[in-house]
């Protein structure tokens, strides 16, 4: 199978060490990832703000740079629901019918990276040890939008020396939402208030997701507080060897 990692502009930018858990935890699991130079944006901040014609020739560079490879894996839920919910829609809207085929034709094989992990690979414990206490936010594009239901918890239960702890009301949003949070900073701060009471309550030491754009707004807020509360994506910790073995 040829695997191809889309690390999103954000993590490339942000969290690369998110890029290198995610090859990581699939070399482990025997397979070779590969990471295309040319790929870019998948068009989701242009498209969720109204720049939809702008967004085209992203979603087409992305059917190009991609469309070899028999699984596409991302370590966001976020730019996994941009491809899969709205390349479709933007190649009707504004393209050729040959885009309209290859993006038809790339989509199903677009995977967020748990996703990939259990439906795919059909593997739940990676081999991974990290003991600590640890709370899973799911964000609303997982949560809502790609409905991965209990498939990060699968895994994480299944990490050696883990445990996992619940949130009270963890389907409620944390605030973030792109540019919600910039143009509705009063109801942001005020749900991610909410949000970081539930984590402070769950004792946990660790808060985790599968969108480190919401680990970002919940860990900032979490360190202007002077909590000690880590913020790791997901697959960091599946990652992570912690007492054993790499």
């Amino acid at each position: 199978m040829r695997i191809a990692l889309f690390i999103t502009c954000f993590n490339d930018t942000m969290f690369p060490g998110t890029g290198r858990a995610v090859v990581d935890v699939l070399e482990r699991l025997g397979h070779t990832v590969d990471f295309p130079q040319e790929q870019t944006c998948c068009g989701q901040m242009h498209f969720n703000t109204g720049y939809r014609p702008d967004a085209v020739p992203l979603v087409d560079r992305f059917a190009r740079v991609f469309g070899e490879y028999d699984a596409v894996v991302t370590p966001s839920a976020s730019c996994a629901g941009m491809v899969r919910e709205n390349h479709p829609v933007l190649a009707e809207e504004h393209s050729s019918a040959r885009l309209q085929a290859d993006v038809a034709q790339l989509v199903p094989r677009v995977h967020e990276f748990t996703e990939f992990l259990v439906d795919v690979l059909g593997v739940s414990d990676v081999g991974a040890a990290f003991p600590h206490r640890v709370a899973y936010h799911p964000t609303c594009h997982s949560l809502r939008g790609l409905r991965l239901g209990d498939r990060p918890q699968r895994l994480l239960k299944a990490v050696k020396d883990l445990d996992l702890v619940d949130i009270p009301a963890a389907d409620s949003c944390c605030g973030f939402g792109g540019t919600f949070a910039v143009k509705n900073a009063d109801t942001s701060t005020a749900m991610l208030a909410d949000k970081m009471r539930s984590v402070l309550d769950s004792g946990a030491d660790v808060l985790c997701a599968a969108d480190n754009s919401c680990l970002l707004h919940i860990g900032g807020g979490l360190s202007r507080q002077g909590s000690a509360v880590r913020t790791m994506h997901l697959a960091e910790i599946l990652a992570a060897t912690e007492g054993g073995p790499r």
